[in-house]
């Protein structure tokens, strides 16, 4: 089979596994085409980055939308936190590697050969580009459809904790009029290019609880965790129940994305 038969084929195979089939095959293979083996005469512009940018967009609003019609009594700190983690570059090259979107890439000799189908970062690129072009390619629905089905089990069940240890701790103590936590560094061991720590962490009336870890930060967290389970607050509401919150360059983009939608056909 020619290069050029082996190509379509695989575009055909990526069209069924994403449920969508393109009008506009030029627009997939440019959202499947790396830098690294776009032409030289068209350099970046051949490349999936401008639908990557589009791509990004799009799916911040389709999971927004998706988020507010599934959990209809979850405050906007909590959507924010659920977004933040669906739309993160892991989540986004986990899609891809769920649907094999490596396997359809466009790469040039070097990045190919040097593993350029299994990098994250690439992937995520990708996935975002798909996303772009089925946007342009089929419109707002046909791309919000895709990204419901792909994502759909992600959002029900987040990969990563909807809110971290630190934060929940100190809620939990203000919600009883306690005092807020108080942390304290007990012990630094191992050199100085690679610390441990272990952290104290106390509330008034409370016994202390210690975590550790491989920075003062990290440390705290697995303290504030010790202190959650000992009183029953994680068996109570759940262990998965910590997330970051979301980037300022994320809430910017969904500040934009709010006002309208742009019909790019």
């Amino acid at each position: 089979m020619s290069r050029k038969a082996k190509s379509s084929q695989s575009r055909d195979e990526l069209e069924t596994r994403i449920g969508y089939a393109f009008a506009d095959k030029a627009i997939l293979d440019r959202a499947l085409t790396h830098v690294s083996a776009a032409s030289p005469k068209q350099g970046r512009g051949g490349s999936y980055q401008r639908l990557e940018f589009l791509g990004d967009h799009v799916l911040g609003l389709a999971v927004s939308d998706m988020l507010y019609r599934t959990f209809p009594k979850a405050d906007e700190g909590e959507l924010s936190r659920r977004l933040a983690d669906l739309v993160r570059r892991d989540s986004c090259a986990d899609v891809a590697r769920a649907i094999d979107l490596g396997a359809a890439l466009k790469l040039g000799n070097s990045e190919s050969n040097s593993g350029g189908r299994r990098r994250t970062a690439i992937l995520a690129d990708v996935c975002e580009a798909l996303i772009g072009a089925v946007f342009a390619d089929g419109g707002y629905p046909a791309a919000a459809a895709m990204i419901e089905r792909l994502w759909q089990e992600r959002m029900l069940k987040p990969a990563r904790p909807l809110r971290d240890p630190k934060t929940m701790l100190q809620e939990w103590a203000q919600g009883r009029g306690l005092a807020t936590p108080a942390y304290r560094e007990i012990e630094r061991t191992g050199p100085h290019h690679n610390p441990m720590f272990r952290v104290a962490v106390a509330i008034a009336d409370r016994a202390p609880a210690e975590g550790v870890g491989r920075s003062k930060r990290a440390a705290e967290q697995a303290a504030a965790a010790e202190m959650l389970e000992r009183e029953g607050v994680v068996g109570a509401r759940g262990r998965g129940q910590w997330l970051t919150r979301p980037s300022r360059r994320l809430r910017r983009s969904l500040l934009r994305m709010r006002r309208a939608v742009p019909s790019w056909r």
